[in-house]
């Protein structure tokens, strides 16, 4: 599928998990029999996602048994300073409703920090990933199709900017709602994509802003070496580089430091603009 750019053994492995993921997921979406429960967060979980998680854990024990793991249906297991981090099926709620925008996130962490992120959306035909100081990738899939290298925008200007953020609720909930006003009277335009469709686009150099409230690990942990390695920027929307406190910032880079002095600003205070 991507074997004319040099993998390492990891990230070669994390194309591999996202290929077995693939084949247990789309089979499942728009399916008439798709089981759906409803977790204690009130949020969806299908058979789609418990089965793609539970494959993807006996391969990374079987293969990387010395490595950690951290899923969204299972758990954690935590082994020495590497761990693999999964997301079954974002945009679950997508998926259940037949909408093609989900996908299977795979992350590997290394000390602390998120070092391969691999993206698949096989509804879409899409697939991206990115490898710490070795470039962010995509392939569409398709016949004949080459991986290419991905760049985000050079947009530097608010004014010339589009964001993407996820809810309006989530930003209430944080809180920070007047905040996301704030950037959104700021911005050239604003709309709600949603889940890793967001990040991908920015990563693409169609968007130039990402912000989102309550997100989990690992929501972000693939999609943050995709966006960075694709020149942006990732952090939360404090600026902390973490994927691990609730909240994200994704830009294309340039406009980072402008977007965090914008929602830097006290809930109560208007801006101009």
């Amino acid at each position: 599928m991507s074997a004319s750019i040099d993998h390492s053994p990891d990230l070669a492995f994390a194309l591999e998990l996202a290929e077995l993921a693939d084949t247990i997921s789309l089979p499942r979406f728009r399916s008439v029999d798709l089981r759906v429960d409803t977790k204690p967060d009130r949020s969806f979980v299908t058979d789609a996602d418990l089965a793609v998680e539970a494959a993807l854990r006996e391969r990374i024990d079987a293969e990387r048994p010395d490595d950690g793991f951290l899923g969204e249906e299972s758990g954690r297991a935590d082994r020495g300073s590497r761990r693999w981090i999964l997301d079954p099926i974002d945009g679950t709620s997508n998926f259940l409703r037949g909408v093609p925008n989900w996908g299977t996130l795979i992350a590997l962490e290394a000390d602390g920090a998120p070092v391969i992120g691999v993206v698949s959306a096989p509804a879409l035909g899409a697939l991206w990933w990115a490898e710490t100081g070795r470039g962010a990738w995509a392939l569409d899939r398709g016949a004949g199709a080459s991986p290419r290298r991905l760049r985000t925008s050079g947009v530097r200007e608010l004014g010339d900017a589009s964001l993407s953020f996820q809810s309006i609720a989530q930003w209430r909930d944080a809180g920070r709602l007047e905040s996301l006003l704030a950037l959104a009277r700021r911005v050239w335009r604003d709309r709600a994509y949603g889940d890793l469709w967001s990040y991908m686009l920015l990563a693409e150099g169609v968007l130039d802003v990402v912000a989102e409230f309550d997100v989990k690990p690992y929501d972000l942990a693939a999609l943050a070496p995709i966006v960075r390695e694709a020149g942006g920027a990732f952090t939360d929307v404090d600026g902390a580089e973490s994927v691990w406190n609730g909240s994200s910032l994704a830009t294309n880079g340039h406009l980072h430091r402008a977007v965090l002095d914008v929602l830097g600003q006290p809930a109560d205070e208007p801006h101009d603009g």
